[in-house]
C-alpha cells in the first residue's frame, strides 16, 4: 500500500443556478491575457446540450482519455510513441476555433465618440482573433439559451446511447447546469500524451499542472484529454490548463472558482489513495464497474493502518487529520451520494457531482402530487427512467443502478428532514429504506444544506519544509516571470510575435495603448494612492509613512528598523 494526498472537489448540481460567476472570477484570474481569450478554465454547461467545445464527449472523433486493448492493457485511445511521433508536426486530432467558439469584443468607442446624429450608433462585434467585424453564432454556453430544446438536444452526444423515445421526449422532460473544470485525475491521460514531458502530476496533493519551460506546444495533450480541458495559448504557443488555483491551496484557500460560487455548491477536501491500485482500478473489464472500482482506490484516514502508512509516506499529520474532516472523503464514500465525470474514459477523475434531484420532484409536483412524500419520490425515481438514463450516461458509464440509489438518497433525505423542520415526529423507516441510520442522514443533509465555509473548504496549508520545492514547482508553472513564455520579447512565441494583436478583452484601443506604455495603466496627473494589499512590508513606498520632521537626524526608513515620527 502506497499512500497519497489528492486534492479534490465534489460540486452539488441541484444548487448551480447558472449564474457564471465561478466563470467569470476564473477568466479574470488565470486567462485574462492575449492569446487565450476563448480559454475557460472552469465553463458551465447546460445539459442537454453539445457542451464546450462542441460535442467534446464523442471519443470516436477526439480519441481522448484510455481504452483496454487486445489484450486487455490499457491505451491511449489516440495512439501510442509510435502514432504520435509520425503526426508530432501536425496532429490532425484537434477541435477547432469554431468548436470552440470566436472570442469577440465591441468597439464602444463608436458609442463614445460617434457626432451626434438621428439614429443611435451601434457597436459592431469584433473578432479578439482577426480584429474584423463578425457575426456571432457560437460561444462558451450557447446551449442555455436552447436548453432542452431540439434545437441543440439533438445534437447532444449522450443522447445518441439512449432510445428513440427518450431523444423524442426528452425536451418536455428537464435541464439542469454542470459546471466542469480540469479532473485532476489520478490517471491522467493529457500528462501521458505529452511528448515533452510537460504536463506532471504533483506528488504532494495530486494537482495537474504544465510545466511552461518544457512545453514544446505540440498540442497532444489536447487530444488525449477526454474532457478537452487542456487548451493552446496561441501567442506564447504553449499548453494552459486549470491550476486548481494552487497558490491559493498552499496557503490553504479554495480555489477562486469555489470561493466566489453564488449557490455555495463546491466542496473540496483532501483524499488519501493507494497508489498501486490505481492502474488495476482504470484497467477494469467492464466500463460500468469503473465507478466502483476508483472508489476502492480510496483508503479510509480513520484506519489505523492507513494512517500509520500515511506517516510512513511523510504525509503530515495535519493532513491526515484534513482528510479525516474532508467532506469530498464523506460525500464519496460514507454517504455514497457523489459520482465521477465519464469514468469510462479511465482517467479515474478527482472532481466528482451529485446529480441533480430537481428534474424528478419538477415531475412529480407537475402531476399534482406532494413532491415531498419520499413514497411519491421513490415512485418518481422508478418511474422517470429518462433523466435517470442520462445522469447515468454522465456519471456511471451507463448503469443506472448507481444513480438511482443516490437519488432515492437524496430523496429521503429531504422527506425525513421535511417531518423535523415542520415539527412532526420523524419517521425512522425513511433512512433505513436507503441503508441509513438517522443521525447519518442528518450528518448529511447537514453537510449538504447548513454546512459553513471551513466544513465545506477542508484544505490543510503547505509544510514549510515543502516551501523550496513548491516555489520551484510555482516558477515552472507560471507564465509570468522574468523571461517566462508569458513576458513577451522578440522570441518566437514572445508577445510581439506575429504583430501587435488588434483586440483586447476590454477593447482593442486599450491593448494598444497598454502594450505601448512603460508604465501601468494608472493616472500619472494626479498623487499616487498607496495600496496596502500590494505593498509587501519591506522599504517605505512614497505616501505611505509621514515625512520626518526637519532636523530630526532620522529619515524613518522602514528599513532600518526606525519608528516613523507622526506630524503633528
Amino acid at each position: 500500500m502506497r499512500v497519497m494526498a489528492q486534492m479534490s472537489m465534489v460540486m452539488n448540481l441541484d444548487k448551480c443556478i447558472g449564474c457564471h460567476t465561478c466563470s467569470v472570477t476564473c477568466k479574470q484570474a488565470w486567462t485574462n491575457r492575449t492569446g487565450v481569450e476563448y480559454v475557460w478554465f472552469n465553463n458551465v454547461e447546460t445539459r442537454p446540450g453539445q457542451g464546450y467545445p462542441r460535442r467534446y464527449e464523442d471519443q470516436d472523433t477526439w480519441k481522448g482519455g484510455w481504452e483496454l486493448n487486445k489484450k486487455g492493457r490499457l491505451t491511449l485511445k489516440a495512439g501510442g510513441r509510435f502514432k504520435k511521433l509520425i503526426t508530432i508536426f501536425s496532429n490532425p486530432v484537434l477541435p477547432s476555433l469554431d468548436d470552440y467558439y470566436e472570442p469577440w469584443t465591441y468597439d464602444y468607442e463608436t458609442l463614445t465618440n460617434a457626432p451626434l446624429q438621428e439614429h443611435t450608433p451601434v457597436a459592431r462585434p469584433k473578432s479578439l482573433i482577426t480584429g474584423k467585424d463578425m457575426k456571432i453564432s457560437w460561444s462558451a454556453n450557447w446551449d442555455d439559451d436552447l436548453g432542452g430544446s431540439a434545437a441543440t438536444s439533438e445534437k447532444d452526444v449522450l443522447l445518441n446511447e439512449v432510445s428513440e423515445k427518450i431523444k423524442f421526449e426528452f425536451e418536455q422532460t428537464f435541464m439542469f447546469y454542470l459546471p466542469r473544470i480540469c479532473e485532476h485525475c489520478l490517471n491522467p491521460s493529457c500528462a501521458a500524451s505529452c511528448p515533452s514531458g510537460a504536463i506532471y502530476k504533483r506528488e504532494e496533493d495530486g494537482i495537474v499542472l504544465v510545466d511552461q519551460d518544457r512545453c514544446r506546444g505540440w498540442r497532444m495533450c489536447v487530444t488525449g484529454c477526454p474532457y478537452k480541458k487542456v487548451y493552446f495559448n496561441h501567442r506564447t504557443g504553449k499548453a494552459e490548463k486549470c491550476t486548481f488555483c494552487f497558490p491559493r491551496v498552499e496557503v490553504g484557500l479554495p480555489t477562486v472558482c469555489s470561493e466566489t460560487c453564488v449557490g455555495r455548491l463546491r466542496y473540496i477536501g483532501l483524499v488519501l489513495y493507494d497508489a498501486d491500485r490505481v492502474l488495476e482500478a482504470a484497467s477494469t473489464p467492464d466500463d460500468t464497474g469503473l465507478y466502483e472500482a476508483q472508489r476502492q482506490v480510496f483508503l479510509d484516514p480513520h484506519d489505523p493502518e492507513v494512517i500509520v502508512a500515511a506517516e510512513r509516506a511523510d504525509i503530515p499529520r495535519d493532513w491526515i487529520e484534513a482528510a479525516q474532516r474532508s467532506p469530498v472523503h464523506a460525500l464519496i464514500n460514507t454517504y455514497k451520494v457523489a459520482l465521477p465525470l465519464h469514468p469510462e474514459y479511465r482517467t479515474l477523475p478527482m472532481v466528482w457531482y451529485i446529480p441533480p434531484l430537481s428534474p424528478v420532484v419538477d415531475a412529480v409536483r407537475d402531476t399534482g402530487h406532494d413532491a415531498e412524500d419520499h413514497r411519491t419520490l421513490f415512485a418518481a425515481v422508478d418511474a422517470l427512467r429518462i433523466p435517470v438514463d442520462y445522469l447515468a450516461q454522465l456519471f456511471t458509464a451507463g448503469d443506472p443502478a448507481p444513480v438511482d440509489a443516490v437519488l432515492r438518497r437524496l430523496a429521503a433525505m429531504r422527506a425525513y428532514m421535511r417531518d423535523i423542520n415542520l415539527g412532526r415526529e420523524p419517521d425512522a423507516a425513511i433512512p433505513a429504506s436507503v441503508g441509513m441510520g438517522e443521525e447519518q442522514m442528518y450528518d448529511m443533509y447537514r453537510l449538504l444544506a447548513l454546512a459553513k465555509y471551513d466544513e465545506r473548504y477542508v484544505i490543510p496549508p503547505a509544510h514549510a519544509e515543502q516551501a523550496h520545492s513548491l516555489e520551484e514547482l510555482a516558477t515552472e508553472c507560471s507564465l509570468d516571470y522574468e523571461g517566462g513564455p508569458g513576458m513577451g520579447g522578440s522570441g518566437p512565441f514572445g508577445e510581439t510575435s506575429g504583430g501587435a494583436a488588434p483586440i483586447a478583452v476590454e477593447n482593442f484601443h486599450a491593448l494598444r495603448d497598454r502594450q505601448t506604455s512603460d508604465t501601468p495603466a494608472a493616472p500619472t496627473a494626479k498623487a499616487t494612492r498607496v495600496n496596502l494589499l500590494n505593498w509587501d512590508g519591506k522599504g517605505s513606498p512614497p505616501g505611505l509613512f509621514p515625512e520626518p520632521p526637519p532636523g530630526s537626524g532620522d529619515s524613518g526608513d522602514a528599513d532600518s528598523g526606525g519608528e516613523v515620527e507622526p506630524k503633528p
